[in-house]
């Protein structure tokens, strides 16, 4: 089954509006990206309290989030692509906005889970702001690219912290956080200016719900496999029926003339490097954001390690993180220039490994651990950046949002699995008291081990004919 729709033709030229406006606004987009992301997870504990969720309750809180990302990802940057890019930015906003003003006004489990699924749709915000970017300024798409991810990431570790400042003094309180930077990010969609006429192909029904199936099967595997147990039945029949949609979605996807994302992007060689240096990358570092709280919370009296600060201080130390993203983020594209597209990509690697090789030998001060936060801060700003940009410079103008929406579906999957990874590995060697420092050791270890993998993987990368200096 598919939906057609007339293909959309540009009947008069483009509205200019000057750079700086147009960026500014889609900064705005990209700002509302962050504080989705960041201020749900330091609330939750208080929240579960206030609305009588169980832990059972907060982490299907956690779960929904995931599998609406999975899901919003290709159906947005498809649509996208086909029919327009602003107009489903707009949509993605305005799902986004609703979502956050469902849980701030009528606080409940059952709003608080429909509030995470449509903010899910963020997901859709950073490939549609690059197709817009691409077709608008392709001569500054770089530079506009690391103006978006440096606002993404410093809106992330302000929101986490406003929303557990808020949470203080009311649990709910920090819902708020989101709503009025979602009602600025639906006025500035409407400076931000179309991108192209879109494709006007058909949008792929069969397609889209095969492959909705396989990421939601391998997600919820990922999710659910450290509570039910990773050789459990639950757990595998999950992961093998994920697996067996995503075959049924790849026959399909050979035999349909308009495929939902066409294989070729998948083959190509710079989207498949690009994608896979995110994974891993997006590993060691977001998936490593939790058992980071964990250590930095610790008390080394009573668990013999940890440097036992507050929900406060963690989240100063992870606006730090942020500031040192921002910084990498805005210089990306000016590095790129520098020292070229390959060594770039091998640059944030190399950072993560010296990053955990820090947290290895030297963990037990304040400044010890700022300088290991340090490097994982502008690696981060690094690849997220640079992996955007460079992911859909190798792909036809009409694919640009898919192909940015493999790296966001790279970078979520690599997050995903890197913190199921990692909460095993804690929850192997841990005691009666809990986690211990030979489990951290070993998560150090494996996150050092992938870093330099992600960092090999950057030697791989050939800047493709097409491409020409952004």
């Amino acid at each position: 089954m598919q939906i057609s729709s007339a293909p959309q033709v540009q009947t008069t030229a483009p509205r200019r509006i000057p750079f700086g406006a147009m960026l500014g606004s889609m900064a705005v987009v990209a700002a509302l990206n962050g504080v989705q992301q960041g201020y749900l997870s330091p609330l939750l504990p208080s929240l579960g309290h206030s609305l009588h969720m169980t832990a059972a309750g907060q982490s299907n809180v956690y779960l929904l989030s995931r599998l609406a990302t999975a899901v919003w990802m290709p159906l947005l940057a498809k649509l996208g692509d086909n029919h327009g890019h602003r107009k489903f930015l707009r949509v993605a906003i305005a799902l986004v906005a609703a979502g956050s003003l469902l849980m701030s006004v009528w606080p409940s489990t059952a709003t608080l889970s429909v509030g995470v699924v449509l903010q899910g749709a963020a997901v859709g915000f950073m490939p549609l702001l690059i197709g817009i970017l691409r077709y608008r300024e392709p001569g500054r798409r770089r530079f506009g690219v690391g103006v978006l991810v440096g606002t993404l990431l410093g809106a992330l570790g302000l929101g986490g912290l406003a929303a557990g400042t808020l949470s203080e003094h009311s649990a709910t309180l920090g819902l708020w956080v989101a709503v009025p930077v979602a009602a600025l990010a639906v006025v500035a969609s409407f400076v931000i200016p179309p991108g192209g006429p879109g494709s006007g192909e058909r949008f792929a029904l069969v397609p889209f719900v095969l492959l909705s199936l396989g990421l939601v099967g391998i997600v919820s595997a990922l999710a659910l496999g450290g509570s039910w147990g990773w050789v459990s039945g639950r757990t595998a029949g999950l992961f093998a029926g994920g697996l067996i949609a995503l075959g049924a979605w790849i026959l399909v996807e050979r035999k349909t003339a308009r495929p939902l994302i066409d294989l070729r992007i998948l083959a190509n060689p710079a989207v498949a490097v690009v994608a896979t240096i995110t994974f891993c990358l997006s590993f060691c570092t977001i998936g490593f954001l939790a058992a980071n709280s964990i250590f930095l919370g610790s008390s080394p009296e009573k668990a013999g390690f940890g440097l036992g600060y507050g929900p406060q201080v963690i989240s100063l130390i992870s606006l730090a993180r942020a500031c040192f993203s921002i910084v990498a983020s805005l210089l990306m594209a000016m590095v790129m220039r520098r020292i070229g597209e390959r060594r770039t990509l091998v640059l944030p690697g190399v950072l993560i490994a010296l990053g955990f090789v820090f947290f290895l030998l030297w963990h037990e001060t304040f400044a010890e651990y700022l300088v290991a936060t340090a490097l994982l801060g502008l690696a981060m700003g690094s690849y997220e950046a640079s992996g955007r940009a460079l992911v859909v410079e190798s792909v036809p103008e009409k694919d640009t949002a898919v192909a940015a929406g493999v790296n966001e579906l790279a970078l979520a999957l690599g997050a995903t699995v890197g913190a199921a990874v990692i909460g095993a590995l804690i929850a192997a060697h841990q005691t009666g008291s809990g986690a211990t420092l030979a489990g951290f050791d070993w998560v150090w270890s494996v996150c050092l081990g992938v870093a330099v993998l992600g960092a090999g993987l950057g030697l791989c990368y050939r800047t493709p004919r097409s491409s020409s200096v952004r």
